[in-house]
């Protein structure tokens, strides 16, 4: 008499899940394991011999040690598992070569906590992760604001009152600082990093990017070229020396501590339109076109910035003349724009600032 179907259901016994017979030990010998790397991470200096100079190393430390920690539990969860399974489901002695392990199917509990938990790590670390890079980003309130220019072997530091770059960067402790660094535009890409600050960025030709630092203790620290930038790269290096406020001002005042010229001193009648559209081409036409203001590659459209009605104003807020337009070259600019680079970092000399605002004014005639 043949079974019903109800009646071979009850029949067919679900196997039961084989882990081996050492599984839950091997597990408490993992969670006791990473306990003691997780606390081993957490307490030791970090990184080995390079002490915290200022801002923002606490928020990177506080990240790379929260990477050990995660990284060391899923390493050793991986690799002990991957050992102890190896060793328990081994093939035995005397099995054919074409023999079939042990199948093991359907551990919802395991597969469930093996997706779960490293799909949380990712969420915590990525949260984590953006908001310390906002915190970079976004920090207000800088009081100091130095241009970082690199060029084949070396640093020069610009600060907004001197009149001459210096060959090292000063700064006065407790200050929030914001660097925008950029290499020679007729140079190649460099690297600025800071070790005990944490922070790194590339120093690209005709490109600003901005760090921001608040030195925290005195002393002397490296500044090191981390782009291979040519044969005496292993050389490139320059000097950060954070000093106390009163400090700094004597410094300060020995380079001759006052408001550079700008562009107000530029003679703007000896410029020439042609030399100026070369110019243009060479050195503007990455970020600017020469169409109306809204017509942006990555800065404004400068084609009719002396008499556009939809934006009477610079940038900078100032009147659209041509004194004033030869200062935004001169100085350079940074807003919610954007930022553009000073004429010492784009190699421009005050007849080329001339040239150019002279062909910036015929095209504001057409």
């Amino acid at each position: 008499m043949p079974f019903r179907e109800d009646q071979l259901a009850q029949r067919v016994v679900k196997p039961k899940t084989n882990l081996g017979p050492g599984f839950w030990p091997i597990t408490a010998l993992i969670v006791v394991v990473s306990a003691v790397m997780v606390y081993l991470v957490e307490t030791s200096p970090l990184p080995i011999g390079l002490v915290q100079a200022g801002g923002p190393a606490d928020s990177v430390d506080a990240l790379f040690r929260f990477l050990g920690a995660t990284g060391a539990v899923i390493f050793n969860v991986v690799t002990i598992y991957t050992i102890y399974f190896a060793i328990v489901f081994r093939a035995p002695k005397g099995a054919p070569p074409n023999s079939i392990g042990v199948q093991i199917h359907d551990a919802p509990v395991l597969e469930f906590w093996w997706t779960a938990i490293p799909t949380i790590l990712v969420v915590i670390l990525s949260i984590y992760s953006v908001k310390i890079w906002a915190d970079l980003q976004n920090t207000a309130g800088d009081v100091l604001t130095v241009e970082a220019i690199g060029y084949q072997f070396g640093f020069q530091f610009r600060y907004p009152k001197l009149t001459t770059p210096t060959s090292e960067l000063h700064l006065p402790v407790g200050t929030p600082t914001t660097i925008h660094v950029t290499s020679r535009s007729t140079d190649v890409i460099h690297g600025f990093w800071i070790p005990e600050f944490r922070q790194k960025a590339d120093m690209v030709p005709g490109l600003v990017n901005t760090i921001r630092i608040t030195p925290t203790r005195i002393g002397t620290y490296r500044i090191i070229c981390s782009e291979f930038c040519g044969v005496a790269h292993g050389g490139m290096k320059g000097t950060l020396i954070v000093q106390s406020q009163q400090d700094f001002d004597k410094w300060f005042a020995q380079q001759g501590g006052q408001h550079a010229g700008g562009g107000g001193g530029i003679p703007l009648s000896a410029g020439t339109v042609s030399a100026g559209q070369a110019l243009f081409g060479q050195k503007c036409s990455v970020c600017h076109s020469v169409g109306p203001f809204s017509q942006k590659i990555v800065g404004p459209g400068l084609g009719q910035i002396f008499n556009d009605p939809a934006h009477p104003k610079l940038v900078d807020g100032a009147a659209p003349t041509p004194q004033d337009a030869a200062k935004i070259i001169h100085d350079g600019y940074s807003g919610d724009i954007g930022t553009m680079p000073s004429a010492q970092v784009n190699g421009l000399s005050n007849p080329d600032i001339a040239n150019l605002v002279a062909y910036l004014a015929s095209l504001s005639k057409k």
